[in-house]
């Protein structure tokens, strides 16, 4: 499957992006890309206009998939009509600590260190 995602170029500390057309099979890290369909600086503000938003809507039509990041980006940009995608994961409840301690059970556990030989002298 054809993806579009965020390439991430550029020096320690200062990272750009290439906006590549890929297979999703190729790691992000692994360099490998079909198009190159822009670049985004994510210390610049407002910078739609380096990407080629045409090719991008060619090629999502033809089927390519958009990451997370990429997506809600052009949503903030208002290059593509959709709602953004929750990016991070639900999170869990978060157990009390006396739910918790109940859950081991304490008393299992006194029995077996009775029942154990005492070593000999």
């Amino acid at each position: 499957m054809l993806m579009i995602r965020l390439q991430r170029t550029g020096r320690k500390h200062e990272p750009t992006f290439r906006v590549v057309l890929t297979d999703s099979k190729n790691g992000p890290k692994s360099g490998k890309y079909l198009e190159n369909l822009g670049w985004y600086d994510t210390r610049i503000k407002n910078k739609v206009e380096q990407m080629d938003t045409e090719k991008m809507k060619y090629w999502i039509s033809k089927g390519a998939k958009l990451s997370v990041t990429l997506h809600n980006y052009l949503v903030t940009q208002k290059v593509i009509t959709a709602k953004k995608i929750n990016a991070l994961p639900k999170k869990s409840p978060i157990k009390k600590v006396e739910e918790a301690k109940a859950e081991v059970k304490p008393a299992a556990a006194a029995p077996a260190a009775e029942a154990a030989p005492a070593p000999v002298a």
